[in-house]
């Protein structure tokens, strides 16, 4: 059985965590980016499919490739974010699953199954996504996930030619706390669950 963590690490991953919008000018090395994909690999997919691949766009040259892809409201705080993270899906992810799943033919689940297959990569990839958050909240950096851009354009730009497309942005670095939002609610228990 695995033991639970302290309060403290529970108020870094969850309680005190915050979406950030502001960054201070400290940068996020390539080793810290590493750190980050080395341990959000190990949050659990389907079959072990492992859907997701990120590109970290972190020059200004990356940034100005991603500009027009964005929304007016994360235009600036994503130039301004010393990383984004593309959190793409491949849609041939299934060809890993002899080396990812040795268990069985996965990969035949989902050649048969075009639907399945996209259905199984854009739902893990995103599971995956939040692993990264917690990943970088883990080593002491902020995020601010966004939604809120073009995918065919951030497609167009970035994956053209390959089998991948584009899920969610995520903003890396070192949050500027004066520019957090005020907390907003959350659902109770009695309104987002059930007991049967």
């Amino acid at each position: 059985m695995s033991e639970a963590i302290t309060p403290t690490a529970m108020k870094t991953l969850f309680t005190e965590a915050r979406t950030h919008n502001g960054w201070q000018e400290m940068p996020v090395s390539d080793e810290t980016l590493r750190e980050i994909y080395d341990l959000m690999k190990w949050g659990p997919t389907s079959a072990n499919c492992s859907p997701a691949r990120i590109v970290f766009v972190r020059t200004p040259e990356g940034k100005e490739k991603l500009r027009p892809s964005l929304s007016s409201g994360n235009l600036a705080k994503t130039l301004a974010a010393p990383v984004t993270a593309i959190i793409a899906w491949d849609s041939e992810f299934y060809e890993r699953l002899p080396e990812l799943f040795p268990h069985g033919d996965a990969r035949s689940w989902f050649t048969s199954s075009p639907a399945l297959a996209e259905e199984t990569a854009f739902r893990n990839s995103a599971m995956q996504a939040a692993y990264l958050i917690f990943a970088c909240r883990a080593l002491g950096l902020d995020t601010g996930p966004m939604s809120g851009f073009d995918r065919q354009k951030v497609d167009e730009a970035f994956f053209t030619g390959t089998t991948l497309k584009s899920n969610l942005l995520i903003n890396i670095g070192y949050g500027d706390f004066s520019k957090v939002y005020g907390r907003l609610p959350r659902l109770s228990f009695e309104d987002a669950c059930g007991l049967v």
